[in-house]
């Protein structure tokens, strides 16, 4: 008898992988891409759809599945409340999508997939088992706001402007800005997973600071980065612009506030449902501010 040791991919995606890819959360990420694009000068829009298309429906439900298949979530996380059992085939799902984003981004131009790349690298240490800077709260928590933050603005700027990145003082503040922003966000995110990262042996950076130290530090980074842009928009001349950012966090200051109430009188109100729900608003408010000054810059 003969021994059949091929080794069989399959890469055809079924309802729970695709369930698993998780690609309606990445509405929740597409704030810092309608923040570069809004900024950027003299945009490509072919390139400016292919990032979209390259980041949202590849890059990022790759990064969702890779994390979901290395966790073997049981629990609910991020857009998911309850997640079904990952299987081999999204590993190999995840590793085709990487392979048809970074590809898209090739087409953009090289920063943006030298940025795509580092991304998809930094997405890969902090899931995996051999390396997983989940488990470390400040190492890991800098990787997620720097990657998400500043190289995420980065990269979408430098692939959909005609004109290249500079770097300074106003421009780094921007970065910063976004980075900050992330940090208040990502905390939260993780603020309904206590049990759950406590049994994967995960220190996140909200578990260490407890359910009500994660809103506490939220919200300082939610104030830096507020500063950071009031500086940014002063030193571009568009004032205005910045105006307009705070409107649109009304909301989302009214919620993050009733919800931090709740949650001071009962622990349980920080649960999945109230994040996701955190999540939404902000993003929703977050997206059309963007898109709204966007609008405003092409009719100058």
């Amino acid at each position: 008898m003969q021994n059949d040791t091929t080794l069989t991919l399959d890469f055809t995606p079924d309802r729970d992988t695709i369930k698993l890819l998780r690609i309606p959360f990445s509405y929740f990420l597409m704030p810092v891409f309608f923040f570069a694009l809004s900024q950027a000068n003299h945009i490509d829009w072919f390139n400016a759809a292919t990032c979209f298309i390259a980041l949202h429906l590849f890059i990022y439900p790759a990064s969702n599945g890779y994390n979901s298949y290395m966790d073997n979530d049981e629990t609910s996380i991020g857009g998911l409340e309850n997640p079904p059992k990952p299987t081999r085939k999204l590993f190999y799902v995840s590793l085709l999508c990487d392979v048809i984003g970074l590809t898209l981004a090739l087409i953009v131009n090289i920063q943006f997939f030298a940025g795509v790349l580092a991304y998809i690298l930094a997405s890969r240490a902090y899931s995996f088992k051999g390396i997983r800077l989940k488990k470390y709260p400040l190492l890991g928590f800098l990787t997620v706001v720097f990657f998400q933050g500043a190289v995420t603005f980065w990269m979408i700027y430098s692939g959909v402007s005609s004109t290249p990145f500079q770097f300074n003082y106003t421009s780094l503040s921007v970065l910063a800005g976004c980075s900050f922003l992330i940090g208040g966000v990502y905390p939260l995110t993780q603020v309904y997973q206590h049990e759950a990262d406590k049994a994967n042996g995960d220190n996140t950076i909200s578990r260490v600071l407890g359910i009500k130290g994660t809103f506490i530090f939220s919200a300082v980074m939610f104030l830096f980065a507020d500063v950071l842009f009031c500086y940014y928009f002063r030193n571009v001349g568009n004032f205005t612009s910045f105006l307009i950012l705070q409107f649109f966090l009304l909301p989302v200051i009214l919620y993050f506030n009733i919800w931090f109430t709740f949650v001071l009188k009962d622990a349980r109100e920080a649960s999945f449902k109230r994040t996701m729900r955190m999540n939404l608003v902000a993003s929703t408010c977050m997206n059309l501010c963007f898109v709204f000054i966007l609008i405003l810059n092409l009719h100058k």
